[in-house]
């Protein structure tokens, strides 16, 4: 009887186990007005910096649930912004990302790695063009408070900086690179805000 009864509480603590080890990382609202993609690449001599005014975003994190946790980003090719009308044009067209084809840009994770003092490499597929290719998207962990601008909530930041090879993602054929015009490496930087309703 005692047998069965200690073979019953093992088998109870492995469930219950499985259970929080596969619960649910915690699901953070993306704020896409404090969310922003930026991006600065050479022309000639001088740095041309611009953005994609809009991202959406899933984000589920927990440092301590990393296997449940997840990043998911959608951006509206369409929303560049280098400040100048004309270029902007230019680089909507099949020259550079084709918005007319393709006019979203994602990004999914599919593993995220702990590598200390808030830096956490995310793994995930990156989606440009119809092409989806495998990425990592170094992720600073920029913290989490209580927001000081709306009550009962609570907000999380994450900055991250990468450089992409455009011509690796199909973004132009290398004639304006071999021309000595447009740089082939844009220097990347991910920064934004998710809400969260705040700990009782």
């Amino acid at each position: 009887m005692k047998r069965a009864v200690f073979a019953l509480m093992i088998i109870l603590s492995l469930i219950l186990t499985a259970e929080n080890s596969s619960a649910a990382a915690r699901q953070w609202e993306f704020d896409p007005a404090h969310s922003n993609v930026y991006f600065t690449i050479d022309h000639i001599f001088s740095k041309i910096r611009g953005r994609f005014a809009t991202i959406e975003g899933t984000v589920h994190f927990d440092a301590k649930n990393l296997a449940e946790s997840r990043f998911a980003f959608t951006i509206k090719v369409n929303s560049i912004d280098t400040g100048v009308s004309k270029r902007d044009r230019h680089l909507l067209s099949p020259d550079f990302f084709d918005s007319g084809k393709y006019p979203l840009i994602t990004f999914d994770s599919t593993a995220i790695t702990d590598q200390g003092q808030g830096r956490y490499a995310v793994a995930g597929k990156l989606t440009i063009k119809g092409r989806a290719h495998d990425m990592v998207l170094p992720l600073i962990l920029a913290g989490i408070k209580d927001h000081p601008a709306v009550p009962g909530k609570q907000v999380i930041g994450f900055n991250g900086t990468l450089t992409l090879d455009r011509l690796a993602y199909g973004i132009g054929d290398g004639k304006y690179y071999t021309m000595g015009m447009v740089g082939k490496d844009a220097d990347i930087l991910v920064t934004f805000e998710a809400l969260s309703p705040a700990s009782k």
